[in-house]
């Protein structure tokens, strides 16, 4: 058995107090391929943490017949302080309740803090290369003084994942099908891993400006190589963030088959050993995050939707009404909000009773949205 756990400590918050972050390794240190995956960074997103439940006995199992070929790390909780943020039995782990903010956002700049230390490095040969730029990264990181829990926190897991071949962050939405976000430069490469976890649709972005967590890693590689276009840098980590449903597909029967998909793409990806199996037929074709909509609700009230998950609209079909209880004339009560864009119904808000500008759903269309192109694309 090759299985190692390691525990990470986190600046203390408070006198007296610390957390940590428990991580479980597979295989040699620095055999290739190396895959990371971390469950719930956004820690109220339960689906992640059942599905690494399961992957981690089939890993268990597998390093028990010797077939971990490369290296894989597996963080069970990635976000021990979003763990803990209960007020009044209520779990708030998306953002950080002292003020640090959304949890997958602003992360590392990776490509801004290499700076010039790259020039008069680099080859002519695209393995050289990889292995340089992985270097310089994992150098920034280590030079980085954590001045915070969340700071620390942020820390220990880029340096896990700064030098993987691929990386899952796995999250889930409000009520949704089970999709992924990529970089462009990544697909047709990951359509397999898009199809062994049934994705509805695959979302593509250069860069959805939000500093996510899975852009860390794969965002610096398209920007080097702009930057030095005289020398073959390939997008070396394939990093995305798996969106394993809705809040409340948390059963065994799901996380297991997850698990076992994510399984299989490491197989297939030659991380782990053995035979995958045939892969499955893919239900989607990846499509631009900038053709995704996003839609808010106009005004305050109670959201009552007029179509399911998985529907089909087109462009002017009433998606949502919103309702306000307190109107003089009932008639007058409901605002349509209509879809923009034909396209697939892939999520929808959980909580019903909005205030303006609150997403409603995302409508996954085919075709750039001007007023998405460009800009901010995630929902917060």
């Amino acid at each position: 058995m090759t299985r190692r756990i390691e525990r990470h400590r986190l600046h203390a918050s408070t006198p007296g107090t610390t957390r940590e972050v428990m991580v479980r390794h597979y295989g040699a240190a620095g055999a290739r391929p190396k895959a990371y995956l971390q469950a719930a960074l956004h820690a109220d997103e339960i689906p992640a943490h059942l599905t690494v439940h399961h992957l981690a006995r089939l890993l268990d199992e597998a390093d028990g017949r010797g077939e971990i070929v490369g290296e894989i790390v597996l963080v069970p909780y990635a976000n021990p302080i979003g763990l803990g943020q209960f007020v009044e039995n209520h779990h708030h782990g998306r953002r950080e309740i002292s003020g640090g903010g959304n949890f997958n956002r602003n992360w590392p700049n990776l490509f801004e803090m290499l700076g010039d230390e790259l020039d008069g490095k680099l080859t002519d040969s695209p393995a050289e290369n990889v292995q340089i730029i992985r270097a310089a990264i994992t150098a920034a990181l280590e030079a980085e003084t954590p001045d915070s829990e969340l700071h620390s926190l942020r820390l220990i897991l880029a340096r896990l994942a700064a030098d993987a071949d691929l990386v899952f962050d796995l999250h889930c939405d409000d009520q949704a099908l089970m999709h992924l976000f990529l970089i462009p430069d990544h697909w047709p490469l990951a359509h397999d891993i898009a199809a062994e976890l049934g994705c509805r649709a695959v979302l593509l972005a250069e860069d959805s400006g939000g500093g996510s967590f899975d852009e860390t890693f794969s965002t610096p590689w398209t920007y080097l190589a702009a930057k030095y276009p005289k020398h073959p840098i390939p997008a070396a980590c394939l990093a995305g963030t798996v969106e394993l449903r809705g809040q409340s597909d948390v059963e065994d029967d799901l996380a297991e088959a997850d698990a076992t998909a994510l399984f299989r793409a490491l197989q297939r990806h030659g991380v782990v050993a053995g035979n995958p199996g045939p892969l499955p037929e893919p239900q989607c074709e990846a499509t631009r995050l900038d053709a995704c909509e996003i839609l808010r609700a106009p005004v305050p009230g109670v959201v009552a939707y007029a179509v399911a998950l998985g529907a089909q609209v087109r462009a002017g079909d009433v998606v949502a009404w919103i309702v306000d209880p307190a109107a003089e004339d009932p008639s007058q009560a409901r605002e349509a909000v209509r879809a923009g864009t034909d396209g697939l119904i892939l999520s929808r808000r959980d909580r019903r009773y909005v205030l303006p500008g609150m997403s409603l759903a995302k409508v996954v269309g085919t075709k750039t949205l001007p007023a998405r192109a460009g800009g901010f694309l995630l929902e917060d």
